[in-house]
């Protein structure tokens, strides 16, 4: 989910950019002035009680933003984030706003703040009063709104900036200048997004692989919670004998053990860019402890892999692995084999079936060449992180 502040005086191109922002990334437009426009047109307790202060070129009570904001964030609890136009105006109401969006689960990508000279904002309100007949665009309010912007406004810069979420763009020149400009600086805001990859596939479907080479392309780190549970077992680590039973029968560790493993690894990774878990969650339970990682990293998922792959290319692939010094215990019994894919159907399948709907679910053919498979997962990743 991308949720964006748009930062700037008034004049300075906001509505324009928004509308930009919105159509790209499908985006629910929150703009204060137009809300307490419409409450004002509508007759509204609040409309009626705000009226005399916008006309006065003042700031509204936040109470009343607040109630504005937060009720349109869950009536489009659905969307694929919200853009802010016009809030936060004040240091206060930043705080607010970060108050709000940890209570409903989420957190603003980035403010992008438009920045143009004085001179060119005046004329631009100027020539907005004369064509849409803005009576909030006189002169003697122009002033009022820069003073009150320059006074107030200014230090909400300082309170991203200390977030590191803050990015200046040269708001001057052509409207699609400046879009390009708006565009370069969320893309790198997006560098910091978490890029979380889970890839399903048939045991035997080429799974350990692909996920090495998307981990290395995108630079993530890749978790398998099978190849670090055989690692723990080499060791003989307590993790690793407690293990050891299911690990050499091919069958689900206990959750407790699993959450351990990825806890441990997710912790000794803070700067990570994302993550790839192989087969990751498996059943429906896991589903909740995903999100409750995800949750706890203030993340989501940003795309699902499934390489569809033939079961009976699968056993074919596992019975030869079996007869190699990569072969693991349950690889060289059949048995062991159609045990697994039994499994994968009876408890993964439905939890590929039945991830929810704004998650991509990217479908490769797992039977195609390596490479071709990794390229194609990469070119997916990206198209479904920019759209999630």
């Amino acid at each position: 989910m991308i949720n964006i502040a748009l930062f700037g005086p008034p004049g300075a191109g906001k509505g324009t950019q928004s509308q930009h922002l919105v159509e790209k990334y499908g985006l629910v437009y929150i703009s204060t002035g137009d809300m307490l426009r419409r409450e004002i047109a509508n007759g509204t307790e609040i409309g009626k009680k705000v009226k005399s202060i916008l006309e006065a070129g003042g700031l509204v009570d936040d109470e009343y933003i607040v109630y504005l904001i937060e009720k349109v964030i869950k009536e489009n609890e659905d969307k694929n984030g919200f853009l802010f136009d016009g809030f936060p105006r004040t240091y206060v109401q930043a705080y607010i706003l970060e108050g709000l969006l940890q209570k409903l689960h989420k957190k603003l990508t980035c403010m992008i703040s438009l920045q143009v000279p004085t001179e060119i904002l005046k004329e631009r309100l100027l020539d907005r009063a004369k064509k849409e007949d803005r009576s909030d665009d006189t002169d003697e309010i122009i002033r009022v709104r820069l003073e009150e912007y320059e006074k107030k406004t200014i230090p909400v810069a300082d309170f991203y900036k200390d977030k590191e979420i803050y990015y200046p763009v040269d708001g001057t020149g052509t409207i699609e200048d400046v879009s390009k400009r708006v565009d370069a600086a969320l893309d790198e805001a997006m560098k910091n997004i978490l890029l979380n990859v889970v890839v399903y596939g048939y045991p035997g479907a080429g799974k350990g692989t692909q996920c090495k080479r998307l981990a290395e392309y995108f630079d993530l780190v890749y978790i398998s919670v099978g190849r670090i549970l055989r690692e723990e077992i080499e060791r003989g680590t307590e993790l690793g004998k407690r293990s050891k039973p299911y690990i050499e029968k091919g069958i689900l560790v206990p959750d407790e053990i699993v959450i351990q493993v990825i806890e441990d690894r997710i912790r000794v990774n803070p700067q990570a860019r994302g993550f790839v878990f192989k087969g990751f969650p498996r059943t429906k339970i896991q589903t909740y402890i995903m999100d409750g990682f995800m949750e706890k990293m203030h993340s989501s998922i940003s795309a699902v892999v499934n390489l569809d792959t033939n079961p009976l290319t699968c056993v074919k692939r596992l019975n030869k692995r079996g007869k190699t010094k990569q072969g693991r215990t349950y690889d060289e019994n059949l048995d062991f084999i159609i045990q697994r894919l039994q499994e994968y159907e009876q408890k993964t399948i439905p939890v590929i079936e039945n991830f929810p709907h704004k998650i991509p679910l990217i479908n490769i053919d797992g039977d195609d060449d390596r490479d071709k498979i990794t390229q194609e997962m990469i070119e997916s990743v990206q198209a479904a992180f920019k759209r999630s």
